[in-house]
C-alpha cells in the first residue's frame, strides 16, 4: 500500500505518468505485438496467472522480434545466439481467465554485442505488467560476447 505522497515508480526510476509519456512520445524500435492465451496451466491456486509466467511471456514476445528482424537459426549457423543477463519484471494488477491479454516488446538498445528489450503485458489501456530484459550477442564455441552483425546494427540505428 502507498503511503501518502508515495509514486509508483517504473523501471526507469519515472513515475507511472512520466515512463507513460516518455514511452508514448518514444519511437518504438522493432516494435512486436502479439495476443497472449492464459491457459490452465498458466493459473494458480489463488485463480490468477503465476507469477513466473509473465518471464515466459517475455520470452515469446523476444523471439518474435528474433522472428522478424535476425532469426535465431542465422545466428546460430555463425555458432552465436542471443543470451540473457537480466530480467526486471514489474507486475501491477494480475491477470486471470476472464482477461485476454496482449503483449508488446521493443528494441531499446542495440550496441556492439549488448542488446535491451522492454515489455508490457496489457489489456485495452490497462498494464498488467512491465518488464525489461538484457543480454549479449554470444559466441557459443568462444564462450564470450561478440559483435551482432553490422548490417543488423545499421538497421537499428537507422530506425
Amino acid at each position: 500500500m502507498k503511503k501518502n505522497g508515495e509514486k509508483n515508480v517504473s523501471l526507469s526510476g519515472k513515475n507511472e505518468t512520466e515512463f507513460k509519456m516518455e514511452q508514448d512520445t518514444k519511437k518504438r524500435k522493432m516494435l512486436v505485438e502479439r495476443a497472449i492465451p492464459v491457459h490452465t496451466y498458466d493459473v494458480d491456486f489463488m485463480g490468477i496467472v503465476s507469477n513466473t509466467v509473465y518471464v515466459k511471456w517475455f520470452e515469446d514476445l523476444r523471439m518474435a522480434i528474433m522472428d522478424e528482424y535476425f532469426p535465431l537459426t542465422d545466428a546460430l549457423k555463425e555458432g552465436n545466439s542471443p543470451i540473457l543477463a537480466e530480467t526486471l519484471v514489474q507486475y501491477r494488477h494480475p491477470i486471470t481467465f476472464s482477461n485476454h491479454p496482449s503483449g508488446r516488446a521493443w528494441m531499446v538498445d542495440m550496441h556492439k554485442s549488448s542488446w535491451t528489450i522492454e515489455f508490457e503485458i496489457f489489456e485495452g489501456e490497462r498494464i498488467f505488467c512491465t518488464g525489461r530484459q538484457t543480454g549479449y550477442y554470444f559466441n557459443m564455441a568462444g564462450k564470450r560476447p561478440v559483435r551482432w552483425p553490422a548490417e543488423l546494427l545499421e538497421r537499428f540505428n537507422n530506425m
